[in-house]
């Protein structure tokens, strides 16, 4: 299986819809082989935006990290009116996050960026479903470096699953920030870390 997290000029085509509803609106996003959750929106990613509806600010800047096809990002410039910048490893996947970025009409941008090397922005809010199958290390380095690209008042949204070490990860956090769960469902666990 090809790893979301690599880039492979090889990899075929083969294009696909993913359709996002929100009350009585839909959403299409174009997909591809190659990217995180390529067929549908994961249980995570999708519990991760209903509760930033639920609990999140509006009119904010966000950067979406690990974006894939910019589902996360895009949504939220869409219903939070947030002006989100959507970074990601894989090529493919910027590309198709450029893609529907411009195809529903957001205010948003997609770079290519190996975790935060090509940042040098802050933000008022850093979102994320972390890429686990990269290791422990890579997914700390995010939550852990996001510190550095958030404003004062800054927040740092992501979802884990309890049997991804959802418990030691918060404790970790905790020397960096003030953690709270918002949600658990199905053994995810949606966690906002904000600024000290």
């Amino acid at each position: 299986m090809e790893h979301y997290f690599t880039n492979n000029d090889n990899l075929k085509s083969e294009f696909r819809t993913i359709i996002y509803k929100h009350g009585d609106e839909i959403t299409e996003f174009t997909s591809d082989l190659g990217v995180f959750s390529k067929d549908k929106v994961d249980f995570g990613s999708n519990l991760l935006i209903d509760t930033y509806y639920k609990y999140g600010r509006k009119n904010v800047k966000v950067l979406d990290v690990g974006c894939g096809y910019g589902i996360i990002g895009i949504l939220l410039a869409k219903y939070m009116n947030t002006t989100s910048t959507l970074i990601d490893v894989n090529k493919r996947a910027v590309h198709l996050a450029a893609m529907n970025i411009k195809k529903i009409g957001v205010n948003a941008k997609a770079f290519e960026s190996d975790i935060y090397n090509a940042v040098s922005d802050t933000y008022d809010v850093i979102i994320t479903n972390p890429p686990i199958r990269t290791g422990k290390q890579t997914v700390l380095k995010i939550l852990t470096s996001a510190k550095e690209y958030l404003r004062p008042s800054g927040e740092l949204w992501f979802v884990i699953r309890k049997d991804q070490g959802a418990k030691s990860i918060m404790e970790i956090l905790k020397n960096t920030y003030n953690i709270e769960v918002l949600e658990k469902s199905k053994g995810f666990f949606i966690i906002v870390a904000k600024n000290d």
